[in-house]
């Protein structure tokens, strides 16, 4: 476990993250938030419809990201993500399908911990929502860029 928040830290640390400003005493009191899990490559993290409640950074490995296409049967891929990326949580069902490319591990935060980080350490809250923020800002943008391309 100390090994996943080890490269945790190193990868939301990297000099292009929009973690770069989180302190590496920052990272130590995050870490007693968050869990980790591993997935062999070739399954399924998670499906669509299936609930969601939690964020997971990818540490390590690529996850596909596939929605079903009307035309059933068929995936349309929207995204394959590696280390430093994130998934969010939004309290509903999930949207996409989401499959290990490689061997997988994630950092995991659950709503309950995020809930207790906030309670119990706003800050360092407000810093981990700021780089989720960020992030996701970077990958909204990409995905524009990528939608230009076909227009």
């Amino acid at each position: 476990m100390k090994e996943v928040f080890k490269d945790l830290g190193i990868t939301l640390k990297g000099e292009k993250s929009e973690f770069h400003f989180l302190s590496d005493e920052d990272l130590k009191n995050l870490s007693a938030f968050f869990e980790s899990k591993y997935i062999p490559e070739g399954e399924t993290l998670w499906k669509e419809e299936d609930p969601f409640n939690y964020i997971a950074f990818i540490v390590s490995g690529k996850v596909e990201i596939k929605k079903e296409a009307e035309f059933g049967g068929m995936n349309v891929i929207v995204g394959i993500y590696s280390k430093g990326a994130l998934c969010i949580l939004d309290e509903s069902l999930k949207k996409v399908t989401a499959v290990a490319l490689e061997d997988v591990s994630l950092a995991i935060i659950t709503q309950e911990n995020l809930d207790k980080l906030i309670a119990t350490n706003p800050a360092l809250g407000a810093k981990l929502l700021k780089g989720m923020l960020l992030t996701v800002s970077d990958r909204l943008r990409k995905s524009f860029d990528r939608l230009t391309v076909f227009f």
